[in-house]
C-alpha cells in the first residue's frame, strides 16, 4: 500500500512541477531578453511573497519528487535493504529541502530581512 502511495504522490508532485517548469522557463526567456543583470533581477524578487511561494513550491515539488524516484531506482538496482534505502533518501530529500529552501529564501528575503539564517 505504502508505494502505491508513493507512486501516486509522485505522479502529483509531477503534475505540480510541470506549470513550475514553464513558468521558470517564461521568466527565464524573459530576463534574458531584456537583458536584466543579477542586481535587477534581486530587486524585483527580493521581499515578494508570491516568488517565494512560487520557488517554494518549486522546492517542495522536485524534492519530493526525486526522493521517491531515488527511492525505485535504488531498490530496484541495488541490494540495499528497504530500511537503509528509506533512511537514505529521506536524507536525500531533507538535503534537497535544506539546500533548495536556503537559495529561495536567499533570492526572496534575505536582503529584506538580516539576520533570517545568519
Amino acid at each position: 500500500m505504502i508505494d502505491f502511495r508513493l507512486y501516486m504522490l509522485q505522479r502529483l508532485s509531477a503534475l505540480i512541477m510541470v506549470p513550475l517548469v514553464f513558468g521558470h522557463i517564461a521568466v527565464m526567456i524573459y530576463a534574458v531578453q531584456d537583458g536584466l543583470t543579477a542586481a535587477e533581477i534581486l530587486g524585483r524578487t527580493q521581499g515578494s511573497i508570491m516568488w517565494f511561494l512560487f520557488y517554494g513550491s518549486f522546492v517542495v515539488a522536485v524534492s519530493v519528487h526525486a526522493a521517491i524516484g531515488l527511492r525505485t531506482i535504488i531498490s530496484e538496482w541495488t541490494a540495499m535493504p528497504m530500511r537503509l534505502v528509506n533512511i537514505l533518501c529521506w536524507s536525500i530529500m531533507a538535503g534537497l529541502l535544506l539546500l533548495g529552501g536556503r537559495a529561495v529564501l536567499a533570492v526572496t528575503w534575505l536582503g529584506q530581512a538580516p539576520g533570517v539564517l545568519s
